[in-house]
């Protein structure tokens, strides 16, 4: 009769990764960020996770602005040893068609992440906080983020080689930018109106201008889970500096980072990390010059 079979013990699985990182019972979140994602792209990091992330936070119309910056400064393939993911949020669109539009577009390139809320400027700050869930979900070994805007022209060089420096230990809790130390703008007609009821407080945090910033992908997971017991308001550059105070995360000052226009010179942009308002005939001019003139001297 043959012995018992020895069935070895094993150990219990590990619980899934959970998405929308469940909370302590104890402490119900004020913001669940319970929207679903309609499109995503949970592969993107999933071979080697890259050295920079650049969320790119744009709108269902700018077809044309998404296409500019894939073919320069985002275009993911241009830094060979360096490697870079591109990503492109939206909300949903109150127009079907052109949901539908950004699905086909979603379809050819991989490189769009969509959530089920609605897509206006009011939710500028549940963007960003989908993209620092992307980056805490499915990229958290990333080393940097790049959090910016689709009028934006990035001059990568500078950002990679001079601030990021990929040969150098990377850094934790690092976030930069163009710092602002202001305060809340009570003039109802203002495009930053700030009600009392929302912000009581008569001066902000320091925060970093919403046109481009840059930090260490451990912050994401951090503002991430802030983000769920901090009261929502509609700046997201504002909200995303007080998830900062609340983890004791102070925002370097970089005045390299620029958030408004600036007349184009070869040299001039040469300096900078990002430029604020520009077209994308402008970013395919820019790119192409800087390109091509690489040996000239300043």
């Amino acid at each position: 009769m043959p012995s018992k079979m020895h069935i070895p013990i094993r150990k219990a699985p590990k619980p899934p990764r959970n998405e929308t990182f469940s909370n302590n019972i104890h402490t119900r979140p004020l913001n669940p960020h319970a929207f679903r994602f309609v499109i995503n792209e949970p592969k993107k990091c999933e071979e080697v996770p890259p050295f920079l992330v650049i969320l790119i936070s744009t709108t269902h119309k700018e077809f044309d602005a998404r296409q500019a910056i894939r073919e320069t400064w985002g275009d993911e393939g241009s830094f060979g040893d360096v490697r870079i993911v591109t990503l492109f949020l939206l909300g949903r669109n109150t127009d079907a068609i052109l949901n539908q539009m950004v699905e086909q577009e979603s379809q050819i390139f991989h490189d769009i992440v969509v959530e089920d809320f609605v897509d206006s400027y009011h939710n500028l700050t549940l963007k960003t906080m989908m993209g620092m869930r992307w980056v805490a979900t499915y990229c958290p070994k990333a080393q940097y983020i790049l959090k910016t805007d689709s009028d934006i022209f990035v001059n990568m060089d500078n950002l990679i080689y001079k601030l990021l420096k990929p040969t150098t230990k990377p850094r934790r809790r690092y976030f930069t930018g163009y710092v602002i130390n202001g305060g809340p703008i009570r003039d109802m007609r203002s495009k930053w109106y700030m009600p009392r009821d929302l912000y009581p407080d008569s001066k902000y945090p320091p925060f970093c201008s919403g046109t481009g910033y840059v930090f260490s992908a451990d912050v994401a997971e951090l503002i991430f889970k802030t983000s769920l017991h901090t009261r929502l308001i509609h700046l997201e550059d504002v909200y995303v500096g007080l998830c900062l105070r609340k983890l004791g995360v102070h925002p370097y000052q970089n005045s390299g980072f620029n958030h408004w226009k600036m007349a184009y010179s070869l040299c001039r942009y040469r300096r900078v990390f990002t430029v604020h308002q520009i077209s994308p005939e402008e970013m395919h001019r820019i790119w192409n010059d800087m390109s091509s003139k690489k040996h000239l001297r300043c």
